[in-house]
Order: structure tokens, then C-alpha cells, then sequence
């Protein structure tokens, strides 16, 4: 009996429904995606690349984007891969053991960058507003101990829902109406009574994404004070642009988690969640090397003298 209702609560594998009911679109969504994750190892690998080789890029705001770039790497590929086998194929599986890692890696990815992007308004608001102090503030020492909290508080988080999660009853039901397995889905599976866990998840999430927004807002109002100030039209416009850049990486993360983290138990249309989700773990780890700093002249400028480097030691 213990061994049937282990079997119950822990199937060998579960399917996923994937992004859509229509299975001619699967093959133009998976060279959709292929391009996409292309694009995205390319651009975050270029960003970590050239700010670690680069002197000039050897300060605090690119100590930060090398953490971004390197944790929009493990984001994207925690759910990519596993799309484009379910996509490729009429095998629709995932492992009930790839399923919890999934989870697991994907919640402390995601909660990872909530609040490393709120680290690096704080960093913008101690450049823009601190200039003179800037390198005394933002030392190499703080900027660790500010990336390791990020990491670290994004991991407990993860230990704690996931695992919660994993408490959940499942009477046999394998079957998840999404394309990778993330909590909210894996919650709304559960044939057990979800109230504590939607709760948690709810009040946690509600810290976790409103701590780190209020910081990003409350920044950008000081830095647009001090934008004011600036007496020349383009020294106005190259901090709108670096604060717009920003700002659309900010909206482009958090309104999707916001949507579906703060309220789980709502009866959301599910192909929206699809969705909103697909562009916080697909399209903003793509669009983040293009939008902070492909168009900043320090990063091209650096690009280029690498691929020079790169062309001629290949000519030698």
C-alpha cells in the first residue's frame, strides 16, 4: 500500500501540455526558440566575455551586468532545451526528477534576478547622484556582498516553495498545463488542499518583487531629479536613454511575475500565463545584452577591440 501511494504521489514522469493546443505551430515555435537561445547565449557570453577582459570595464555597474548576463544564461537554458525536445518531437515527457530541478532552479533564478535588478538602480542611483563618491561607495567588497545576498536569498526562497510544493499531494494526475514546470502550475495540479501554499507563495512573492521594485522606483526618481539638473541637452538624453534602457528591462521582468506570482490562486486564463511567462524566461534574457548595453559606446567599443584581437591572433 505504501508503495502504490508513493507511486501516487510521485509519478515517474509528467507531460506538458507546451505553449499551445496547435500542433502545426510547433515546429515554427521551435525555430522561433532556437534562434532566440542562440541569440541569447551570443549576447550574454559576449557581455561576460568582454567585461572580463576589458580594464575599462572593470567597475561596479559591469560587476553587475556579468552577474545579470551569467544569470540570464542558467535561466534561459533551465527551460529552453527542455521546449525544444518536447517541440521537436511527439514526446511531450519531462522526468518527475527534471521537473523538480526545474522548479527548483527556475524559482531561485528568477527570485535571484528580482533582486539583483533592484541592486543595480541602487548602483545607477550612486553614479548618476554620487559621482564624486562613486568608487569609495560602490567597492569591490560591497559589490560582492550585495551579489552574494541576491544569490543566497534567491536560493533559500527556492528551498523553501519548492520544497512546500513538493509536499503536495498529486492522486495521480501527471498531467501539466504548461511548458516547463513551475510552481503556480505544479500548485494548481495538487488534488490536496493548496490554501497555505498559494498564501506563501503569495506573500513572499509580494516581498520579493515589491522590496526590489519600490528600491528601482524610488532610484529613478532621484537619479530623473538629478537628470533635471544636467545643463546640456545630450548629457540629458544619454542618462534618459541609459534610465529607459533600464526601465524597459524592469517592466519587461517584473509585470509578467507580478501577474502571475502575486495572485496564483486567481483563475487567470492559462494560455496568458503561458505567455507573460515565455517573456521573463525566454525574450528578457535575449533582449538584456541588447537593450543595457549593446547600444553603450564603452561595450562597443570593447567588443570591437576584442574582435580585432580575436581576427589577428588568428591571422598569426
Amino acid at each position: 500500500n505504501s508503495m502504490k501511494h508513493m507511486n501516487e504521489s510521485f509519478p515517474v514522469d509528467f507531460i506538458l501540455m507546451g505553449l499551445t493546443k496547435y500542433p502545426w505551430l510547433d515546429f515554427p515555435l521551435f525555430f522561433v526558440l532556437l534562434v532566440s537561445y542562440m541569440f541569447t547565449l551570443l549576447g550574454n557570453i559576449a557581455i561576460i566575455l568582454v567585461s572580463q577582459l576589458d580594464s575599462q570595464l572593470q567597475n561596479p555597474m559591469y560587476f553587475f551586468l556579468t552577474n545579470l548576463s551569467f544569470l540570464d544564461l542558467c535561466f534561459t537554458t533551465t527551460t529552453v532545451p527542455q521546449m525544444l525536445f518536447n517541440l521537436g518531437g511527439p514526446n511531450k515527457n519531462i522526468t518527475y526528477i527534471g521537473c523538480m530541478a526545474q522548479a527548483y532552479i527556475f524559482h531561485w533564478l528568477g527570485c535571484t534576478e528580482c533582486i539583483l535588478l533592484g541592486i543595480m538602480a541602487l548602483d545607477r542611483y550612486v553614479a548618476v547622484c554620487k559621482p564624486l563618491r562613486y568608487s569609495v561607495i560602490m567597492d569591490h567588497k560591497l559589490c560582492l556582498q550585495l551579489s552574494s545576498t541576491a544569490w543566497l536569498t534567491g536560493l533559500a526562497n527556492s528551498l523553501l516553495q519548492s520544497t512546500l510544493t513538493l509536499q503536495l499531494p498529486l492522486c495521480g494526475n501527471q498531467v501539466l498545463d504548461h511548458f516547463f514546470c513551475e510552481l503556480p502550475g505544479l500548485i494548481k495540479m495538487a488534488c490536496g488542499d493548496t490554501t497555505i501554499n498559494e498564501i506563501i507563495l503569495a506573500v513572499v512573492a509580494t516581498l520579493l518583487i515589491m522590496g526590489p521594485l519600490s528600491m528601482i522606483l524610488i532610484s529613478y526618481t532621484y537619479i530623473a531629479r538629478a537628470v533635471f539638473r544636467i545643463p546640456s541637452t545630450s548629457g540629458r538624453l544619454k542618462a534618459f536613454n541609459t534610465c529607459s534602457s533600464h526601465l524597459l528591462v524592469v517592466s519587461l521582468f517584473y509585470g509578467p511575475g507580478i501577474y502571475i506570482y502575486m495572485q496564483p490562486s486567481a483563475d487567470g486564463s492559462q494560455d496568458l500565463i503561458k505567455v507573460l511567462t515565455l517573456f521573463y524566461c525566454v525574450i528578457t534574457p535575449m533582449a538584456n545584452p541588447f537593450i543595457y548595453t549593446l547600444r553603450n559606446k564603452e561595450v562597443i567599443e570593447a567588443m570591437r577591440k576584442f574582435l580585432r584581437k580575436a581576427i589577428s591572433s588568428k591571422g598569426i
